[in-house]
């Protein structure tokens, strides 16, 4: 075990530079003009993140916005009891439903989670679970659809939705099978 762990340190420390020079290497053999690329691919970068900045905004005031008025905090007393037959706890509900509209809010739900419950808690569990067991919906449709241009999103959003829903029950699922 002390074997695999010392070879997989070494392959962590090298692997990034290796890729670089990799990529430096075959740049030279196919005569591409590297720094010019790099900062034509910065421009570019420039560009698409100027195109997306009011997608994010949209998203971030819209969370905010949800956090702030108390509707997370309605919605999750209403559907207490159904929380219970399923053995979720209150707690998670924000995170289920923060988490297809922003990682980075998911992440500060889930850091309340884990700092107000026991590491090894099932609450922090089921949450380590369902943070990892879904996407970014509305980012991603804000962000990659937004920086190409794509205004119809219909049935992104439908089929996103539905993962996000499935990757929640899932987490439930396997948070029960493994630690209820």
């Amino acid at each position: 075990m002390e074997n695999i762990r010392h070879i997989l340190d070494i392959i962590s420390v090298y692997a990034l530079p290796s890729i670089i020079f990799v990529i430096l290497l075959w740049a030279l053999i196919k005569k591409v003009p590297v720094y010019e690329t790099f900062v034509d691919g910065a421009k570019e970068g420039v560009d698409v993140t100027l195109r997306i900045v009011p997608y994010l905004t949209a998203i971030v005031v819209a969370v905010a916005m949800f956090r702030a008025s108390g509707a997370l905090d309605m919605l999750t007393a209403c559907c207490a009891g159904f929380l219970d037959k399923i053995n979720m706890p209150s707690d998670i509900v924000p995170l289920a439903i923060v988490r297809s509209l922003s990682g980075s809010a998911a992440l500060g739900v889930f850091s309340d989670i884990a700092s107000s419950n026991p590491v090894d808690s099932y609450v922090t569990k089921l949450g380590a679970i369902m943070l990892g067991s879904s996407e970014t919906t509305f980012y991603v449709l804000a962000v990659y659809f937004g920086s190409v241009g794509i205004k119809k999103v219909r049935y992104a959003l439908i089929t996103g939705l539905i993962a996000d829903f499935l990757g929640i029950v899932g987490a439930i699922v396997v948070a029960n099978w493994f630690f209820a």
